[in-house]
């Protein structure tokens, strides 16, 4: 469970407070390609792979008042997993090395078993540039994942390589056509890229949840469905 420590409940606006509830019971893992990191029951029917950017606005918008919590709602409940690729080529767009650092104290809270409640906080108040003091100061709303350790791996940025590599990883998963990566949010459903021109599923909540749903129901349908 997600408690404010360090951060007093009246400090923070209602609309950034976490709400992952049951978080603590979610496995949560890097996959054997050392870049994708997995939440949830792994038999689940329904796969959601994610390609986010920590500081893409849509994917804040996604991972706040779209999709996102409706695809958070079916991890919980054991009917989705959810993979994410996390790309850090804003930096390189517009300036600062705010998705880099982002990513690096991810891993650092994935070391902790804390990613899953660490990467909502993040978009909960997702800032323009992320420094490492804003990025503590937000792992105080998570119980137990501040330490000498992750404050060090996130001062440091331990993970260097991670980041880096999770970057290839994004650009990889846009093929020949999309060498750059296949822009964020992106998300592959049971293998099944969700295209460009309907990418608005992703922003409306309810929406999102009936086609996870349908999904779920008759995963066989879905994947004879053409996109």
């Amino acid at each position: 469970m997600l408690a404010l420590a360090g951060c007093g409940q009246a400090d923070v606006p209602p609309e950034r407070r976490p709400a992952f509830e049951s978080a603590e019971d979610l496995p949560e893992k890097l996959g054997a390609d050392g870049t994708t990191i997995t939440v949830g029951d792994p038999d689940a029917k329904v796969k959601v792979h994610l390609y986010e950017d920590l500081r893409c606005p849509v994917c804040g918008q996604f991972e706040t008042s779209g999709g996102g919590p409706q695809l958070r709602k079916a991890v919980i409940e054991r009917h989705a997993t959810a993979r994410y690729t996390l790309a850090s080529f804003l930096d390189d767009r517009v300036g600062g090395s705010g998705s880099e650092k982002a990513v690096n104290a991810l891993c650092a809270a994935l070391k902790e078993g804390k990613f899953v409640e660490y990467h909502e906080v993040l978009y909960l108040n997702q800032p323009e540039e992320s420094v490492d003091g804003y990025l503590l100061k937000l792992a105080g709303q998570v119980e137990g994942l501040r330490s000498t350790a992750f404050d060090a791996a996130v001062k440091s940025m331990k993970y260097r390589d991670f980041v880096a590599a999770s970057q290839k990883a994004y650009e990889r998963a846009g093929g020949a056509a999309e060498p750059e990566g296949p822009g964020t949010p992106t998300a592959v459903i049971n293998d099944k890229r969700i295209p460009a021109e309907t990418n608005g599923v992703l922003q409306d909540g309810t929406v999102f949840a009936e086609l996870l749903q349908q999904i779920h129901a008759n995963p066989w349908e879905w994947e004879a469905t053409t996109l």
